[in-house]
């Protein structure tokens, strides 16, 4: 559910113009980037999380954008969902039992261009200590120089559906839907 964003990054430095962007490294901008996911719960609501504020390295390269690379984590413990027992629920033993430490990662392992402003991109999630292939339907929004930070900056959004039983957290399926829509909203920043 977490780790989406890595993906995105990728896609919107690989369609990045060459008027702002350049190969080389991109670090997401932790304070305007984050995944939120939702699922259906017994059929009466559509319950949201989010993850925020987390970090991430982009290798882009323009010239061969499929030779770019994308790696991001953080951990398990980071969700968000505005309500303190549903935390400690989804951190107990009935779905991830999650220590401090417990980290989710996503590590592309392929990109393809699919139009001027859009990607699949491919990779390795690890959530829960189970690691499954992914792919992000990513759409870049806007790349540019930033207005205030002076650096070219790009920004994308890209969607994935995951199956919670794939990462051995689907309890209560299928009262609480197994499928959890994932969106995630990223900016990044080329590095110093």
């Amino acid at each position: 559910m977490k780790t989406l964003i890595a993906p995105a990054a990728l896609a919107a430095a690989t369609l990045t113009t060459p008027a702002f962007a350049t190969s080389g490294d991109y670090v997401l901008d932790a304070s305007h980037s984050q995944i939120v996911f939702t699922y259906d719960h017994l059929g009466y609501s559509t319950t949201y999380g989010m993850f925020s504020g987390f970090e991430g390295q982009i290798a882009f390269n323009q010239e061969d954008p499929a030779a770019s690379s994308v790696n991001v984590s953080f951990p398990v413990r980071t969700m968000l969902t505005g309500w303190e027992a549903r935390f400690d629920h989804f951190m107990s033993g009935d779905f991830f039992d999650a220590a401090e430490d417990e980290m989710v990662t996503f590590t592309s392992t392929s990109i393809e261009v699919t139009g001027e402003d859009t990607a699949l991109i491919t990779g390795d999630l690890t959530l829960n200590g189970i690691t499954k292939p992914v792919v992000l339907d990513a759409k870049l929004n806007q790349v540019g120089m930033h207005p205030m930070a002076e650096k070219p900056w790009a920004g994308f959004d890209a969607t994935t559906t995951l199956l919670r039983s794939d990462f051995e957290v689907g309890n209560f399926a299928p009262f609480v839907s197994d499928e959890v829509e994932v969106m995630i909203s990223i900016e990044a920043m080329q590095a110093e």
